[in-house]
């Protein structure tokens, strides 16, 4: 497992030209609006303010003309709107800022809008890969990693596994058409794994066998 920062990229979501006989199999990014709503909750947060301006307008609607009561709850939607435009604003930049590739060798995640990095993750450092597929298609693969390397969670966000802080998780989220994707990272894996190592015999000596 690597990474290369500040890198020029030869390719497009690569620090380096694949090496040779690599293969590019897939790449792809976040859905913008996926992200929002699953990595930075904004569905919660639309809730909250529509709660918080219901409540306000419950409590003033008896004490005031409605017009008064409707002007006096509006500051909680425009503040809700502002809110929202923020956390979709950084899930549009993330989403923008990422590369997610498949190769026939591994997996790069260009990642990080101010400061961007990108980690190699080979299959033999990869234990199982899960996916949390959603109704419209899009989903996220969990990667669990086996080598002795350990990435910290706050670099990886949000491109890691919800709520798994112990060991963390790198993941390819919310990424449109998640089960196909899935396929590809399987049969590729699969591929690579079960490839045969060909080493070179140590040469033997005619006259020194003599």
């Amino acid at each position: 497992m690597s990474h290369d920062d500040f890198a020029v990229e030869p390719v497009k979501g690569l620090p380096e030209a694949p090496p040779e006989g690599e293969q590019i199999l897939w790449q792809g990014r976040p859905d913008t609006r996926a992200l929002a709503r699953e990595a930075l909750n904004i569905n919660w947060v639309i809730g909250y303010f529509a709660v918080l301006a219901a409540w306000r307008f419950i409590s003033v609607v008896d004490l005031m003309p409605i017009g008064q009561a409707i002007g006096a709850t509006l500051p909680y939607f425009i503040l809700g709107a502002v809110v929202c435009a923020l956390l979709y604003g950084i899930a549009l930049i993330q989403a923008r800022a990422t590369v997610y590739t498949i190769t026939t060798s591994r997996i790069a995640m260009r990642i990080g809008a101010a400061l961007t990095m990108t980690i190699n993750l080979p299959y033999k450092e990869l234990g199982n890969a899960a996916l949390d597929l959603r109704k419209n298609g899009t989903g996220t693969i969990a990667l669990d990693t086996t080598g002795a390397t350990k990435i910290s969670y706050l670099v990886l966000w949000p491109h890691a596994r919800p709520w798994t802080f112990g060991k963390t998780q790198p993941a390819l989220r919310c990424i449109p058409d998640a089960e196909h994707v899935a396929q590809i990272l399987a049969d590729a894996a699969e591929a690579r794994i079960n490839m045969p190592e060909v080493t070179r015999m140590p040469t033997t000596d005619p006259v020194a066998a003599e």
